[in-house]
């Protein structure tokens, strides 16, 4: 086992003059690039010791593909910095570490929706168009590391969203199949919670608190709806029908009360426990909480009686939004070939397999969904590539932070009644506008 690096604070207070250039940086537009692209042809040189820098694996999958790149590569070895587990801390120290240019980062563990706006603010690398097996990786999670055409990332592990749904309950109606849109679950659920044995349930959740599940399932519902919140320019698309149709689902299930009112404050993990107590008949909710409805140690009332399919949409099936973790180059490390070939392992098939004995966090390999091993461990993984096959980013857009937020307030206003929808759309496509023409 390698030695940590220290943690980004420590590494950072060892320069003075490195945090004065970031005070100064930090005042300039995040949306403005800061340092002029290398080359791609060129610019990976260097080879010897890099940082790979990262928020905490709790699973230790990472370190293991991190001791094996170290046992075979004695001059090149890779040291963890750690991030803070907030997203928000995680970018604020990536982008602070970029403006200032400091050497410190070699390899950046990047969520996918900040891969625009690093790419064009030049702070990670394009990678060589041959760098990667992108033939054999879901197309989902190479667009969503594409930027401008040029991909600036390899993807790294992926996430798409998951209809767990209570198996026993529909039977136990007579409803044969799961719903595939909208009004099929109304109709399921008007069946379902008319059983004894369905008292006090109520429908569906998603994720509705104002942080980032929100924008998460608004996208979700636009999409399904078939409509998009930016265009390929990144310019705003929400003051649409699809928009308006989208959005009024969220907001006619917690008018109507096919939402739990408490609804408005859930997080991944409020929906959880609510399905995973017997509280609601459906749950979207991303692929790691199956482990923990599937409990059979007591700590769960629906083990071995629900199951997943894609979540429904307005005519058919729903369009899932993409998760996940990219993996980039910083321009400002000095040893860019052991950067890059340190990519090539660890994103590599084989190592994503292997991670897979410690990790649930979803391959970009679609040949894994389907193997029988793994899906003999994973069953839902079928379920899931469908989802992904099908899956599309959030917005694309460079102030990615300040767009997830106006997307957020407008949102909330609408579900939580302090605006009517059209206002709402209006407002948020004003704002959206405002900041893509910045």
């Amino acid at each position: 086992m390698i030695q940590r690096s220290r943690t980004w604070q420590s590494i950072l207070t060892t320069s003075a003059s490195l945090a004065i250039a970031a005070v100064a940086l930090t005042a300039c537009g995040a949306s403005t690039p800061q340092t002029k692209a290398a080359s791609p042809a060129a610019a990976f040189e260097g080879k010897g010791p890099i940082n790979y820098v990262s928020s905490r694996d709790a699973s230790g999958a990472a370190q293991k593909s991190i001791d094996e790149w170290n046992a075979s590569h004695p001059d090149e070895k890779v040291s963890v910095v750690e991030l803070p587990d907030s997203a928000d801390q995680q970018r604020q120290q990536l982008v602070q570490n970029a403006q200032i240019k400091a050497d410190t980062f070699g390899v950046v563990n990047l969520d996918v929706v900040w891969t625009s706006e690093f790419a064009a603010n030049k702070w990670i690398m394009p990678l060589p168009k041959d760098a990667l097996p992108v033939g054999s990786m879901i197309d989902a999670t190479v667009n969503a590391a594409t930027y401008r055409d040029t991909l600036y990332a390899a993807p790294y592990y992926t996430d798409g969203a998951l209809f767990y749904y209570r198996s026993d309950l529909l039977e136990a109606a007579g409803i044969a199949a799961p719903p595939k849109t909208w009004d099929e679950m109304k109709t399921a659920c008007k069946a379902v919670l008319a059983l004894p044995q369905a008292a006090g349930m109520s429908c569906y959740t998603g994720q509705f608190d104002k942080n980032e599940g929100l924008t998460v399932n608004f996208t979700e519902a636009v999409a399904s709806a078939g409509g998009t919140l930016v265009d390929s320019e990144g310019k705003p698309t929400v003051d649409t029908a699809a928009a308006k149709q989208g959005l009024s689902a969220l907001v006619d299930g917690f008018k109507d009360g096919l939402f739990p009112s408490d609804a408005i404050t859930y997080q991944e993990e409020q929906g959880r426990r609510a399905f995973q107590e017997g509280k609601v008949l459906f749950l979207r909710n991303w692929p790691f909480v199956y482990a923990s409805l599937s409990a059979t140690d007591g700590s769960s009332s629906v083990a071995n009686k629900f199951n997943v399919t894609s979540i429904p949409g307005i005519s058919g099936p729903g369009v899932s939004t993409l998760g996940g973790r990219n993996l980039a180059i910083s321009p400002f490390t000095q040893n860019k070939a052991t950067a890059l070939e340190f990519i090539k392992f660890f994103t590599s098939e084989d190592q994503a397999e292997k991670r897979l004995a410690l990790s649930s966090r979803a391959p970009v390999y679609a040949s894994l969904y389907t193997n029988p091993a793994v899906v003999a461990k994973r069953p839902f993984f079928p379920t899931l590539l469908v989802s992904l096959d099908n899956a599309q980013p959030r917005p694309k857009v460079v102030q990615y932070g300040a767009t997830t937020k106006a997307i957020q307030e407008e949102a909330y206003a609408a579900i939580s009644g302090k605006k009517d929808t059209n206002t709402a759309l209006a407002d948020m496509q004003a704002k959206l506008a405002a900041l893509s023409s910045k």
